[in-house]
């Protein structure tokens, strides 16, 4: 328990002095403070890591070199692993699995994070297959719920960007009140090597959804260099866009009640750049009721899809979701997508 209340005392100390120190440096930081929340501190993800670890020496050349994880996401975001607690998504009812997209776990979908997606030797954290998991509710907003997940055995971490078919949840807690500490008892049996714990923590205060990717190390074999970059020989991951084109779209039915479904579209570009469009005939007679993170308009049984106002543009090699409910009445074939950009 003293050890736990140490804990938490070091990471509140260390979070005052971000505050602190990012008053003094307007190259780096914006006023994020006052909107601090939390994260994963024990086993630290990925973000908090990098802020630990070089938040104070973050222009040292040397992070190129001895951590190159961290150094890729500082230069992609700086100002993102100063604002650690502050990884989360608005109003997602909880429809986690259906409204972020494979490889995207770690940024929960948050473009100002997405270098945190990338696979490769991060830090990892040492722990026995049963462990406690500590998270930092800065803001006290309390929670409805934490779920864990733990990567799958056989999973690569260092190769492969987090997709949900990857983890295994092993973890769903009940409400925390403001204020309550949280510190998480978690089990992941049969694991060695590095994995990925995650976390998603859906706050009580309002419908915000904090997610979190910790490295954990369990065992076995030789525990990874963080100084190695990732390997540009490695195959690529089976799920990635191709290398040429302009851009794909991939249509994927989260949730089918027999009269209405929850589908998920992610765009990805494949070589152009700029505004993007996706466009699609229904099979059979299904109408969309709603949608999220874009513009999108049926007429009749043809449907166009358009970027929303913080993801209507992609550079080459970026991507984006997503998200639409709707109802039928005879079956749900799915479509096939057109994608175009420019």
């Amino acid at each position: 328990m003293l050890r736990s209340r140490n804990h938490r005392i070091r990471s509140l100390i260390l979070a005052f002095a971000a505050v602190v120190m990012a008053g003094a440096s307007a190259l780096f930081f914006t006023a994020q403070t006052a909107s601090a929340h939390g994260t994963a501190t024990s086993p630290p993800a990925r973000q908090y890591s990098c802020w630990e670890r070089w938040g104070a020496d973050h222009t040292n050349p040397g992070m190129a070199t001895e951590d190159p994880m961290c150094y890729q996401a500082f230069q992609a975001n700086a100002n993102a692993m100063w604002s650690w607690m502050s990884l989360l998504r608005e109003g997602m009812q909880g429809q986690h699995e259906q409204r972020i997209p494979d490889n995207q776990l770690c940024s929960g979908g948050n473009a100002g994070y997405a270098a945190l997606d990338e696979p490769g030797n991060w830090h990892t954290t040492s722990l026995s297959n049963n462990f406690t998991l500590h998270y930092e509710d800065q803001a006290t907003h309390g929670a409805d719920y934490y779920w864990v997940y733990v990567t799958k055995q056989g999973y690569d971490a260092t190769t492969d960007a987090l997709d949900w078919g990857d983890l295994e949840r092993v973890v769903e807690t009940g409400v925390y009140q403001p204020g309550e500490p949280v510190d998480i008892p978690v089990s992941a049996p049969g694991r060695t090597g590095h994995h990925v714990v995650y976390v998603v923590w859906q706050a009580s205060h309002l419908d915000q959804t904090f997610y979190s990717c910790s490295d954990a190390w369990f065992g076995g074999g030789s525990q990874p260099d963080p100084t190695d970059p990732p390997d540009p020989t490695d195959p690529p991951d089976p799920t990635d866009p191709p290398a040429d084109g302009e851009c794909t779209a991939t249509y994927t039915v989260a949730n089918d009640w027999g009269s209405g479904f929850t589908a998920s579209v992610e765009v990805a570009s494949t070589g152009g750049s700029g505004s993007w469009e996706v466009n699609w005939t229904w099979p059979g007679d299904q109408q969309v009721t709603n949608s999220w993170s874009t513009t999108l308009n049926q007429s009749g049984s043809s449907v166009t899809a358009t970027g929303a106002s913080h993801n209507n543009t992609l550079a080459s090699g970026q991507s984006t979701s997503f998200g639409f409910n709707a109802a039928y009445g005879d079956s749900n074939t799915a479509p096939e997508l057109t994608c175009t950009i420019g």
